[in-house]
């Protein structure tokens, strides 16, 4: 496994460390400890921001504020962690990156959570695919169709849903996502994030779905989300897309958006 250069002060400079991918994947664990480690170092101004880049083989992880309904049903392990977020699944196919960053105190975790979105926005975009923030929702998403797109011209003013014990249409509502209060067909969601920010350094980071098997989402509750999908660049490109040809592009987009924004503390 790759580590970064120990060689004095940060500069300015914005360092990637290629872990492993493909049959040097990472196990979680591993790829924890190291970024505990390059943490301690940015912390201590001993190297710069660094952006640690790898694959995992499949695991699921579990934030904060995952409830026991969003965990596996079959009893699949997970392993709990101490960054935001809720439950998701990693996995062959998925280009996971980890900044760890200083961000100037009070730290802004929304803004920096904006810079990694805007990134893979980009990149996406690189490729050939229209991705979006959904409002009350971190991460990229490709949206869904309107309503009446889906249904040959036929506005509907109801949501066959409501008819179902089981359903309760808050999941539809403002504190999910009000750009979609039922009025488009499934949104997919294409890349998570999920971050801790401890001693003004950032940990964790972000996911981008290039070609996974996106059945491994299908056990688990993604991200506490219950009522959109989930996606990848291949699924939705046509064709496929693997983390190789996804990695450049991201390291690109992140350099650009990360040392053009200079982040700004917290207003307080």
């Amino acid at each position: 496994m790759g580590e970064p250069r120990l060689d004095g002060p940060a500069d300015g400079e914005l360092r990637f460390v290629h872990l492993g991918f493909g049959d040097n994947a990472v196990e979680y664990l591993e790829a924890w400890q190291e970024q505990k480690r390059v943490h301690a170092a940015r912390f201590a101004d001993e190297i710069p921001d660094t952006v640690l880049m790898l694959e995992h083989p499949p695991v699921y992880t579990a934030g904060r504020r995952t409830e026991d309904s969003e965990r596996p049903l079959d009893g699949t392990p997970v392993v709990d962690v101490d960054r935001g977020g809720k439950i998701t699944w990693h996995g062959p196919g998925q280009l996971v990156g980890y900044p760890i960053l200083k961000l100037p105190r009070p730290v802004d975790v929304v803004a920096h959570v904006r810079r990694l979105e805007e990134a893979m926005i980009r990149a996406c975009a690189e490729l050939g695919l229209e991705t979006t923030r959904v409002e009350g929702r971190s991460g990229v998403w490709v949206l869904g169709d309107a309503l009446e797109q889906r249904s040959s011209g036929l506005a509907l003013d109801f949501d066959p849903r409501m008819n179902q014990e089981e359903y309760d249409p808050r999941l539809m509502g403002p504190e999910y996502a009000p750009s979609n209060a039922g009025q488009r067909g499934e949104d997919r969601k294409l890349a998570q994030i999920g971050i801790r920010v401890a001693k003004g350094v950032t940990m964790h980071g972000f996911s981008l779905n290039c070609n996974p098997d996106t059945t491994g989402f299908d056990r688990i509750v993604p991200c506490g989300i219950r009522d959109a999908g989930v996606t990848s660049l291949s699924q939705e490109l046509g064709r496929n897309v693997p983390v190789s040809e996804v990695l450049p592009l991201m390291e690109k987009h992140l350099r650009e958006v990360l040392e053009s924004s200079e982040p700004m503390p917290r207003a307080v």
